[in-house]
């Protein structure tokens, strides 16, 4: 279970997060929802622990955000929203690539797998010469080389099609559902949040995201 007690952020006088507290279980996606600017990104750079809290805890299962940084880290995939791959490498290369750098090793066969559960089948191919969607998909399948245990995920289908869309929402589906991977998804796509998602977290003032979230009878927690 990840578990955020009293979050708070400040920059310099500016309070971005204010006592933010909920707990999202195992197998669970939970939408992240908000204008631009309400703290979306702000809240998963501090979960993903490239960012610092003002004040408030922080729990995955039983490790603590200050005291066990390395181990949490272990268990975090990280998903920006700007694709960060080598566009001149092909997929294959990618994924080998970002294996060496993981502190779990996986053989040839094994990230190939990840690639193809995703419907990602051009293992040869230069990712300079794969779409959008492709390219999201492998931002995706690097992000899981470590098996993490919670997925942060900004914004990952952003400017792709919809088919492929489609196939991220159900692969992320079925690592929750299969994996038990607890997941938390932003998104400015209402229909997609309302689909994927099994609760919603609304931040900032404005109250038009949660009216359409409870009219489409999703469960919303409101700071």
């Amino acid at each position: 279970m990840l578990k955020v007690e009293e979050l708070t952020k400040r920059f310099h006088k500016k309070t971005i997060l204010s006592d933010l507290s909920f707990n999202i279980d195992h197998g669970e996606i939970v939408g992240l929802v908000g204008e631009n600017g309400a703290g979306k990104s702000t809240l998963l750079q501090i979960l993903a622990t490239t960012m610092k809290p003002t004040s408030g805890d922080i729990l995955l299962d039983d490790l603590n955000y200050q005291r066990d940084k390395a181990k949490i880290r272990k268990e975090i995939g990280f998903v920006p929203q700007d694709i960060a791959v080598w566009e001149q490498l092909t997929v294959e290369e990618n994924m080998v690539f970002f294996e060496k750098l993981s502190w779990k090793k996986k053989s040839n066969v094994q990230l190939k797998e990840i690639c193809q559960d995703m419907k990602l089948d051009r293992w040869k191919d230069p990712v300079k010469k794969l779409s959008g969607g492709m390219k999201r998909k492998l931002n995706l399948a690097i992000s899981l080389i470590h098996d993490p245990s919670l997925l942060l995920l900004d914004e990952p289908t952003v400017g792709i099609d919809l088919k492929s869309r489609k196939e991220i929402g159900a692969y992320l589906r079925k690592q929750a559902t299969d994996y038990n991977k607890t997941i938390i998804y932003t998104s400015h796509d209402m229909d997609e949040i309302k689909e994927l998602c099994d609760r919603v977290i609304t931040i900032g003032e404005d109250s038009f995201y949660k009216n359409l979230l409870q009219e489409a009878d999703k469960e919303v927690i409101s700071f």
